[in-house]
């Protein structure tokens, strides 16, 4: 009983942090244009990974489809990382490296979850 409650609170923080952010990419919001600016992908780069991320937040919360989704939202949490790393910085606009640790909130609970249904990994790959 208590995996089945921490895997939903996994889902539900993964979640509930890529939909949250779906707001200020599918607004154009300011921080999120000059975000994807800076990386020289805007607004085709903002768009899409906004998609992506709406796709990932729907996959993970549907059990049968959560390994595909974490698969997803653990590589995308991985380009947002290395962004932040090599041209964003951890702190971007004077947020105080929240987005960054939004990040890697997300990426580890990803993880979390590849690893709990790692034994659904060869019938992912046969498909």
């Amino acid at each position: 009983m208590y995996k089945k409650i921490f895997i939903w609170v996994l889902r539900l923080v993964v979640a509930i942090i890529l939909l949250q952010t779906l707001f200020f990419k599918f607004t154009a919001a300011p921080e999120s244009v000059y975000i994807f600016s800076t990386l020289g992908i805007e607004p085709y780069g903002r768009i899409g990974s906004g998609i992506v991320e709406l796709i990932a937040s729907v996959l993970i919360l549907i059990p049968r489809t959560t390994l595909l989704g974490a698969i997803l939202g653990l590589g995308t949490m991985a380009g947002a990382i290395l962004s932040h790393l090599t041209k964003l910085g951890i702190e971007v606009n004077n947020d105080g490296g929240i987005l960054f640790l939004l990040a890697n909130i997300t990426f580890v609970c990803c993880a979390m979850l590849i690893f709990i249904n790692k034994e659904k990994i060869p019938a992912l790959l046969k498909f």
